[in-house]
């Protein structure tokens, strides 16, 4: 997916022609839901590929999922709907900081109506109280909360109250990108696992 101020254009990925691979566990919903995630990235960042890929899993098997952003954060919608995801179904939720975005967050997820909720939250922190209000409210309600941050991979996650951490990044292999999503913390199987999808770019790099 293309990005904001601090992702790197991306590429779209889940196009109709490949089939993930999968090593040990699967990047997907039945993994994530009851649980707080934090996806993270650094130069060759595939986050918000990655985030719109549960999106649109969420999409396509009947759940609703909601996106919350800082104001100076964005995606490129264009790119979002040609890798199938249904821009009029996806509320988009623009706060002026992390604070704030917690909060709308906490209201989406405490309605009992979204089976995902993503916080596009780059550099910027929450603090506990409401981490843990989301956390709580994530078991209760059966929902994925993910937390996209910018930071490099030996960087701790966010607070301990994370469930599972994991770090999503571009690989160019011959004329085909991979979605590698390596997971760096996971409190329910372990880490050291990695999701890995075969994509293929947006028109202009094909």
């Amino acid at each position: 997916m293309a990005t904001g101020r601090h992702f790197a254009p991306a590429i779209r990925s889940r196009a109709p022609d490949v089939r993930p691979q999968t090593h040990t566990r699967v990047w997907g919903l039945p993994n994530l839901s009851g649980r707080l995630v934090e996806l993270s990235g650094g130069v060759s960042s595939a986050c918000l590929t990655a985030a719109f890929g549960l999106v649109l899993e969420a999409q396509l098997s009947g759940v609703r999922a909601a996106w919350v952003a800082l104001e100076e954060s964005s995606f490129f919608p264009p790119d979002a709907a040609d890798g199938g995801v249904d821009l009029d179904a996806l509320p988009v939720v623009r706060t002026p900081d992390a604070r704030r975005a917690g909060r709308a967050a906490d209201h989406l997820v405490r309605s009992g109506a979204f089976g995902l909720v993503v916080i596009d939250l780059a550099a910027d922190l929450l603090p506990t109280p409401l981490l843990a209000r989301l956390h709580g409210l994530a078991r209760r309600q059966d929902a994925a909360v993910l937390l996209l941050t910018k930071k490099a991979h030996d960087a701790p996650s966010l607070h301990p109250l994370i469930s599972l951490r994991a770090e999503a990044q571009w690989r160019r292999r011959e004329e085909q990108y991979e979605l590698s999503v390596r997971v760096l913390k996971d409190k329910r199987g372990g880490p050291g696992w990695t999701y890995v999808e075969a994509c293929r770019g947006p028109a202009g790099l094909r």
